[in-house]
């Protein structure tokens, strides 16, 4: 481990210093200037959220949804251009978990609740299906993303039973008045190679044309030659054309098409075996294809007619050893509504359909098709110039688990500077046999799923945040209540054969969370200092039927210190500090709780007219998991998995470099 950080040190200062040294000196002669509070305030004004329907500021929402702008999103793009993880899991309250340590898969927890609770949208669309496999976050690049919208807790009450734990929109980059095209290279220490191209362009007549495009590549890596690929191996490409049309009187369409394609390869490499002396390569190939359609029409003396559809096929070849899978999930949705206002009212009602459907031509018996109608309404109303009440609910039919009722009801309050909302809801989810352990396993072991309940949930929060010239703070306490949650359980166990099996129960008892989030943020002419602090007290019924214990994986303390200067047209260096506490840890033969860890990276960037040079250290300590325990289990757990859960990095030390190229309307000179 210490040869690695000393070998890239050297070059790794080298490269900033490089990077930063023209723009020293324009610093040191810069004259004193103060903050433009109002000039910051009217750039917030343009910051319009998506993922609420009412289609408000982001500081008139009445439950507080986090916007990382596109400026965030390029610093993130320059740590990691192929996919989406780097700008969720540095976003305060959310974690990106490692679901398959042989695939690299991960999914989105947000304040400490599953990631299957979590709903991935597109432009408010479920292009990435309405329950999202753990690598479909990974398959994502934010190459032609605009904004970022979190909304933490229960969203139930506007996107259904996949949205228990929260929503996540990706907004896309709407075409200028001119053509523009991006291009990015980047290339790894760990034999990873990236290329991404946006292109949009103004077609006349109120059309638009954007089209975005990606090669991604990584060789498999075994860090620590215990035959098992701590780096799994993957090539991607992906494609996404999208059609924008902007009518007369406020009426707009927005069609888009996506494909992706990926060979993933991890598991014990070629010639190499697991502790019983057997090969155990685990591989996946995803195709997925999707179409996805968004329209809003003015009808006069009603409001605004709006229409959302998307259908999505994916097959999936999973092998897991000797064992193969083949699937297929689908899934259409289709949505109608109508908003309005009326005095200080605003109101929006509609309809809604969703089907998904998962097919197996190796286990059949995991079969599902889920059709869900619903109809939702949302109403807010604004009491006083700085007092809003907003409450919405939705009804959904579900084929399988019944009729599920989702409320949410939430105040904000803006006294200048402050800003004070508390929301409440409630909202369920409608479990699938792929929880986080059968994603890394498989269904092999898995008996059919009989007699479960739709998991439930009841959330809560309220948050109270300042901004006054330089200085911005937001202090956040939640609380989550879960009811029925799933998980496996043994249900027979062969100590001498490899006839183990596992089932899926819902647990007897609550599931609860408490917890807190701190965020201080202070700028100081082109440098911003932001700090952020997590805390999470979690439990859950213990499996052995003994009281309750810590919910695994979910630290109780993280936090983060971010410093970045930033100069538009001249480049960016930027210091990232990472802190995840101790974590409780399940079925780890070698210890019981995950040690704390600090994660440091470093990032610069010059900007040289069209051209941008970029260099990013992540992971400057060098922390690996595998530096402390092997990843390897001494024998397979029943569920067939043959690794422990990932509780810190496994890749280590990795430097990324690479150079972008921006013309047109997008180009700095």
């Amino acid at each position: 481990m210490a040869s690695t950080y000393t070998t890239f040190r050297h070059p790794i200062l080298a490269a900033c210093a490089w990077a930063v040294a023209p723009i020293g000196p324009a610093i040191a002669q810069e004259a004193p200037a103060e903050i433009n509070a109002e000039a910051a305030e009217g750039e917030a004004d343009e910051i319009i959220v998506q993922a609420t329907r009412s289609k408000r500021r982001v500081q008139d929402e009445t439950i507080r949804v986090e916007v990382l702008t596109r400026e965030e999103i390029e610093e993130k793009l320059l740590m990691r251009p192929g996919n989406i993880s780097m700008i969720l899991n540095e976003t305060g309250g959310v974690r990106m978990q490692v679901t398959s340590p042989a695939l690299g898969a991960a999914n989105v927890r947000v304040q400490g609740l599953n990631g299957r609770y979590t709903q991935i949208l597109s432009d408010g669309l479920p292009l990435q299906s309405g329950q999202a496999s753990s690598l479909s976050v990974l398959q994502i690049a934010p190459t032609d993303l605009r904004q970022v919208e979190v909304i933490k807790g229960s969203a139930s009450a506007l996107y259904g039973g996949s949205a228990l734990g929260g929503v996540i929109n990706l907004v896309s980059r709407r075409p200028g008045e001119r053509a523009e095209s991006e291009f990015l290279l980047n290339a790894t220490t760990r034999d990873g190679q990236d290329l991404t191209a946006f292109g949009s362009t103004p077609l006349g007549e109120g059309l638009a044309l954007s089209m975005t495009g990606g090669l991604h590549a990584q060789e498999a890596d075994d860090l620590d030659s215990d035959g098992w690929a701590d780096i799994p191996g993957y090539d991607r490409w992906t494609a996404r054309p999208r059609l924008f049309w902007d009518g007369a009187g406020g009426a707009s369409a927005f069609l888009t098409l996506g494909a992706v394609s990926e060979d993933r390869e991890g598991g014990a490499l070629p010639g190499r075996t697991t502790p019983d002396g057997l090969p155990f390569p685990q591989t996946q190939k995803t195709d997925r294809y999707d179409v996805g359609l968004s329209a809003e029409f003015p009808i006069e003396g009603l409001g605004l007619f709006q229409v959302r559809a998307a259908g999505l096929s994916q097959k999936h070849r999973h092998r897991f050893g000797a064992v193969t899978e083949d699937d297929r999930h689908e899934t259409q949705f289709a949505e109608t509504s109508l908003a309005g206002d009326a005095a200080n009212t605003n109101w929006v009602i509609g309809l809604a359909y969703q089907e998904d459907r998962y097919r197996s031509d190796t286990f059949s018996a995991f079969d599902y098709t889920f059709r869900t109608p619903g109809a939702f309404a949302q109403v807010e109303h604004d009491l006083a110039d700085d007092l809003t009440i907003a409450a919405s609910a939705r009804y959904d039919d579900h084929n399988r688990y019944g009729a599920q009722f989702s409320p949410r009801l939430s105040v904000l309050y803006r006294p200048e500077p402050w800003t004070i909302r508390a929301s409440v809801g409630g909202g369920y989810y409608a479990p699938t046999p792929f929880v986080e352990e059968i994603e890394a396993a498989g269904l092999a072991r898995l008996e059919p799923l009989s007699g479960l309940e739709a998991e439930t949930a009841e959330t809560g929060s309220l948050d109270v945040g300042y901004a006054r010239g330089p200085v911005e703070a937001n202090v956040t306490v939640f609380a989550a209540n879960l009811r029925d949650t799933t998980r496996l359980e043994t249900s027979f166990l062969d100590p001498v054969g490899d006839n183990d099996r596992v089932r899926l129960v819902n647990v007897k008892g609550e599931t609860r969370l408490r917890g807190a989030e701190l965020l201080l943020r202070y700028r100081w002419r082109d440098l911003t200092t932001t700090g952020s602090y997590v805390f999470i007290d979690s439990s859950e019924p213990d499996p052995s039927g003994a009281g309750r214990r810590d919910i695994p994986l979910t630290p109780r303390h993280t936090g983060g210190l971010v410093i970045m200067w930033e100069r538009h047209g001249e480049g960016r260096i930027g210091l990232e500090t990472y802190y995840t506490g101790r974590q409780a840890l399940e079925d780890n033969p070698y210890r019981t709780h995950g040690s704390p860890y600090v994660h440091m990276g470093l990032l610069a960037e010059r900007v040289l007219g069209p051209v941008r040079l970029f260099v990013n250290a992540e992971n400057l300590l060098d922390v690996r998991q595998t530096d402390r325990d092997p990843l390897l289990l001494p024998q397979r757990a029943p569920d067939g998995k043959w690794t422990v859960d990932v509780w810190q990095p496994t890749e280590g030390f990795v430097l990324n470099a690479g150079v972008r190229l921006k013309f047109g309307a997008g180009e700095d000179h």
